[in-house]
């Protein structure tokens, strides 16, 4: 019997009476929309790894890589790396087991010049290990996009972080509308769109469904959406905040898995802070993928053979 039908017409309030269901309720519900959609039983692991570090020119107030704030988180700017550098990297990744590697770079927007020419060498090179290859390099224009589509790139990561409404009181340096004209043109260029959001930076639950919705109602949803949780970096304008309520990822991740029944709904940042129980709690909402290694961009993540053990515990098999 079909949970859910694939839509495009969400509103907000229907996006939040899911969130804000009852806990068993809304599992027993996620659960049987995944395993409609999702029948592999299988989790992703996703590497991904910072190529240029900090001196990032937005003020986005959760990053530490921001020039805003590196007087006080103390982030020393890095150069883009060499492509050999990266290739190795993206090796050694594979042999630990991941089958996406994700390239961020502190960027606002792709310019054209060698830097970007690095950029394409670095996703052909991916590519020819077998690997699926995603960047983040901010913003982009269309003949950018299909640039990156003619060497290879599986996914762009162009998150919209939160909901148009509540956006700018974390950033002011880019437009909500910005993301969504990139998100267009990645669509445009047929690459596949990895796109979501950060729960913890005192937004409301209400921010939160209509951050699920907008994305829900992109035709067609995003292959990909991450659901992070705030990593407070001291030094940062939310440096100070609380962590989130491990049950709160639970909701969100629900949520996204019954508005967006065919997506890879990936645990992304955060998860440090949550137990292997929290996390397979998680997976049984349905996250189907994880951001695996050593580091996220410049924040730490799991213990990689934990990982492993967990994924094995849980009864799940690796994609």
């Amino acid at each position: 019997m079909t949970q859910v039908e694939l839509r495009h017409n969400w509103q907000t309030q229907e996006v939040l009476d899911i969130l804000e269901a009852p806990l068993m309720e809304l599992l027993y519900r996620a659960q049987g929309v995944h395993r409609e959609h999702h029948e592999d039983n299988t989790v992703q692991l996703a590497s991904l790894l910072s190529i240029k570090t900090g001196a990032c020119p937005e003020d986005c107030k959760y990053c530490p890589q921001s020039a805003h704030y590196a007087k006080k988180t103390g982030l020393k700017k890095e150069s883009l790396m060499d492509v050999d550098a990266v290739l190795e990297k993206a090796q050694i990744a594979k042999e630990a087991g991941a089958s996406r590697f994700c390239m961020g770079a502190a960027w606002k927007q792709v310019r054209e010049g060698e830097d970007f020419d690095k950029v394409i060498d670095m996703v052909k090179g991916v590519k020819e290990m077998g690997m699926e290859a995603c960047v983040t390099l901010g913003m982009l224009t269309q003949d950018q996009a299909d640039r990156l589509a003619k060497a290879g790139l599986t996914a762009y990561n162009h998150n919209l972080d939160t909901s148009p409404e509540f956006y700018k009181e974390i950033i002011t340096t880019r437009t909500y509308q910005d993301r969504l004209d990139t998100l267009d043109c990645v669509r445009k260029s047929g690459v596949t769109v990895c796109s979501g959001g950060i729960i913890g930076m005192g937004e409301t639950m209400t921010d939160r469904a209509r951050m699920l919705e907008i994305l829900a109602n992109l035709d067609p949803h995003p292959e990909s959406v991450p659901i992070n949780a705030l990593v407070p970096v001291k030094g940062t304008p939310m440096g100070d905040r609380e962590p989130v309520d491990p049950l709160e990822l639970v909701k969100m991740v629900a949520t996204a898995r019954i508005v967006m029944p065919k997506t890879r709904v990936r645990l992304s940042a955060g998860r440090e802070i949550l137990n292997r129980e929290a996390q397979i709690l998680c997976m049984m909402a349905g996250a189907n993928s994880i951001f695996y290694g050593e580091k996220l961009l410049t924040t730490a993540n799991n213990d990689t053979d934990e990982d492993q053990k967990m994924i094995k515990d849980a009864g799940l098999q690796v994609a």
